[in-house]
């Protein structure tokens, strides 16, 4: 399907102008860099399939209006979280995402790295590559794969907030480099490894004033007990409290046993054992509310499934109560003002019926006990692989609708 050049160079230039608000100097990177693309199509017209750019795949494009609304996003890093990523943006009108520095994959295991997955199913609509695009529904995305992400390009490539999810960038004087390459926001999808503000959305992203560079979403664990503790705390006032996660297996993990110097009990086979783990999740929900530091710690187990974790919160009460009144309160937030990330759930369902789902933190009603008035035991479901990477993304938004009432 061979595209006339001065349609493409303008469809180009139309979705580059739209996917984000730049200075006149930024808007002359990209009409450079829109005419060199728009040279090597020209060039290349026999790489564009048919159904890259027609038919279905034409059509889940986003249209004009829609995009004048999307925030201009990047994705460094894709690995487990940041696929996941991906394929959350790819479903978000809001979210234009732009590019993707991918380290060593190619563009072709890009494209079957993104298509399929053993927990989440095969990604909808087309996935296609054209050179260094990765083709999803239509939308072409540049790909890279830049050992300093400052030599991505993000802004010029309309890429003005980034998720970094390599796992090495989570300092703000490692991830400056994001910034240098043009980006204005960078989001980390792991705990910030420095004093980098943290926001778990849910329970306190109205601290994000717009003058914070880089922000940490915390950790999937992190986001799976906080909005349930902050649930408990607002009405019953906490007194103390510990944590068990029940933790699906992470990449980090040995197949078979192997070695780790640092954890010796890290170093033993994920798929066979039953393996006690230290955490800090339980700790991090202190960053985001203050008032419980030093009344919160926990600690994990690493058992043998692939993705869904629970955790289990054991806590004394400041208020006396009953359980009922605590699932109903629950309940009630779920249904209101923390809908989307508190759930709940009085169904008799296992780690398999949570699989993919969006929300931080469900709260399973049956599961719970409680001891006295005071003192109860409090058990929450989370896909730490999706539900996580969905704040990702809601955290992107977030920061960038922030920033842009700001520049009004």
């Amino acid at each position: 399907c061979k595209i006339p050049l001065l349609t493409l160079t303008k469809k180009y230039f139309h979705n580059f102008s739209l996917s984000s608000t730049k200075s006149l100097s930024s808007h002359f990177a990209a009409m450079k860099f829109s005419a060199a693309f728009a040279l090597f199509a020209a060039g290349s017209a026999s790489a564009y399939a048919p159904s890259a750019f027609s038919g279905t795949s034409l059509k889940a494009t986003s249209n004009g209006s829609s995009m004048s609304m999307a925030t201009g996003m990047g994705v460094n890093g894709f690995g487990r979280i940041g696929r996941l990523v991906t394929r959350i943006m790819m479903e978000d009108e809001e979210c234009n995402l732009t590019a993707i520095n991918a380290g060593s994959a190619t563009p072709d295991y890009m494209a079957y790295q993104y298509k399929y997955d053993t927990i989440h199913g095969i990604a909808k609509g087309t996935v296609e590559i054209d050179g260094d695009f990765l083709v999803l529904n239509g939308k072409k995305i540049m790909t890279s794969r830049c050992r300093d992400p400052k030599e991505v390009g993000w802004g010029a490539l309309g890429a003005d907030y980034v998720c970094e999810s390599t796992g090495v960038f989570l300092t703000k004087e490692k991830a400056q480099s994001i910034i240098d390459g043009g980006a204005k926001k960078v989001i980390y999808s792991a705990p910030a490894k420095d004093d980098s503000q943290t926001i778990v959305m849910g329970v306190n992203q109205g601290e994000y004033d717009g003058s914070e560079d880089f922000i940490s979403c915390a950790s999937c664990t992190t986001n799976g007990l906080a909005p349930m503790v902050k649930a408990i705390h607002d009405e019953f006032d906490i007194q103390e409290a510990l944590m068990t996660t029940v933790h699906a297996m992470t990449a980090t993990q040995a197949v078979v046993d192997s070695s780790s110097r640092k954890d010796w009990r890290g170093g033993r086979a994920a798929s066979g054992n039953i393996i006690p783990s230290s955490t800090g999740a339980a700790k991090a929900v202190t960053k985001v509310i203050p008032e419980l530091k030093g009344k919160l710690t926990g600690m994990a187990f690493r058992v043998p499934t692939i993705d869904v974790s629970v955790v289990d919160l054991t806590c004394r009460l400041g208020k006396e109560t009953t359980y009922e009144e605590i699932c109903a309160v629950i309940k009630a937030k779920s249904e209101g003002e923390m809908k989307g990330v508190l759930g709940y759930c009085d169904e008799p369902l296992v780690s398999t019926d949570f699989e993919s789902d969006s929300r931080s933190s469900i709260f399973d009603a049956g599961a719970g006990i409680m001891l006295n008035p005071t003192f109860v035991k409090l058990v929450a479901w989370y896909d730490n692989e999706w539900g996580y990477s969905s704040r990702v993304v809601d955290l992107m938004k977030h920061v960038a609708a922030v920033d842009a009432k700001i520049a009004a």
